[in-house]
């Protein structure tokens, strides 16, 4: 599908509808979208990134529509296949066109995609090219969310091409994010499964951006941002180290004992004014609990005791949260056993990413009796008070 960005600026990418799965990881509850834009120059034509290779001959029926007779320069942003996948097909398509990156990235599209040597203009962070009467702008932003991604900044039309960063995985009819609550969701569940794990990466790259003028941010996933403040100010708070009243509560129960300490400790957090988002990991989307790490206070993971050890959910739940290393502040667990085990210290020793307090756990005997109950009580007392006395955890 061919759309028009603005005079000379063509969406020419391919909306994925029923894709469910990316990286055969992430759950895609709304498809997602492969964006690359055709730059028409006065004198030349640019192809700001290409498409999943299942797609290439979407991409290569829009650019044929187009009417364009030849590209010049295939930008490439990120050796990722889902936006580099079809530049070999491109570069069949228009073999007078060269491939413009960085090196690190020409290292990786010759490994991965076996890119000619002679195809690559290598540019430098901060250099320009010119189509004649629009100049390319190249920004590198490393690690959003590899070491060799760059953004592309369109001087004279003040659009910033950002490849994944700013990306939401969303196959949307609306070339815009109009739809803002919808977008933001999107938007903030792909920022937690991607970009999280470089957050502080990230706030130095939204500093070296913020000056350059652009009013339309494209990213390569998702809808456009006619407002970029809008999603600005999200990644702004998301990076930043505030975090809110709330505790993300991801647990497994085997036999019902674990099950009634969480329900208890739930309405113990409840009832002292804290947030709770619980999440019964068995029938658990990974991509919502990633969401509900982003900013939450405190993290604590429930679970029974398998032979000597947690429960396979409670420690794939503890390697995702030290793997995205969110902002929290806290960290705890519950659970129960039969005999014994090493429960607790297995699933804290998973967690050497996280700069966290932790707060003494609650692990009990069997099924939690009166004073197991209190124990929770206190526990959530704890948190209650840690979240009160922190200045970094939101009160409102």
């Amino acid at each position: 599908m061919i759309r028009e960005l603005k005079p000379g600026i063509l969406s020419v990418g391919v909306l994925d509808w029923d894709r469910r799965l990316f990286d055969e990881l992430i759950p895609l509850p709304d498809g997602t979208t492969y964006n690359s834009y055709l730059i028409k120059g006065r004198d030349k034509v640019a192809l700001i990134d290409t498409v999943d290779p299942t797609k290439t001959a979407e991409l290569l029926a829009n650019l044929k529509e187009t009417g364009v007779s030849k590209i010049d320069y295939v930008v490439a942003h990120h050796g990722e296949q889902d936006h580099s996948g079809s530049i070999p097909a491109v570069l069949a398509a228009y073999p007078m066109a060269k491939v413009v990156t960085n090196e690190k990235c020409a290292a990786e599209l010759q490994d991965h995609l076996l890119v000619p040597a002679d195809k690559f203009l290598i540019i430098k962070d901060g250099e320009t090219l010119s189509l004649g009467d629009k100049t390319l702008q190249f920004i590198f932003t490393p690690w959003v969310h590899w070491p060799e991604t760059f953004v592309t900044y369109l001087k004279e039309d003040q659009v910033l091409f950002t490849c994944d960063f700013f990306g939401s995985h969303r196959a949307d009819s609306d070339l815009y994010a109009t739809a803002e609550a919808e977008v933001y969701r999107s938007a903030k569940r792909y920022f937690a499964e991607i970009m999280m794990p470089f957050r502080s990466i990230i706030k130095a790259n939204l500093d070296k951006i913020k000056d350059l003028g652009f009013t339309l941010i494209a990213p390569s996933h998702g809808p456009a941002y006619q407002r970029p403040a809008f999603i600005l100010n999200a990644y702004r708070d998301w990076v930043g180290d505030q975090v809110k009243n709330e505790v993300v509560f991801p647990y497994v129960s085997m036999h019902g004992s674990t099950a009634a300490m969480a329900d208890h400790f739930i309405a113990a957090l409840i009832k002292r004014g804290v947030a709770v988002k619980p999440f019964n990991l068995p029938r658990t989307d990974v991509g919502e609990l990633a969401m509900a790490l982003v900013d939450a206070a405190t993290v604590v993971i429930g679970s029974p005791t398998v032979l000597t050890g947690p429960h396979p959910a409670a420690v794939y739940a503890a390697f995702l949260a030290n793997a995205l290393r969110p902002k929290t502040r806290y960290a705890s667990l519950l659970g129960s056993f039969g005999w014994g085990g090493k429960m607790a210290e297995t699933i804290v020793g998973l967690l050497p990413n996280l700069k966290v307090e932790i707060i003494p756990p609650v692990i009990i005997k069997g099924y939690p009796k009166p004073a197991d109950l209190a124990a929770l009580d206190q526990l959530a007392e704890i948190v209650y008070n840690k979240h009160l006395n922190d200045p970094l955890v939101r009160k409102e």
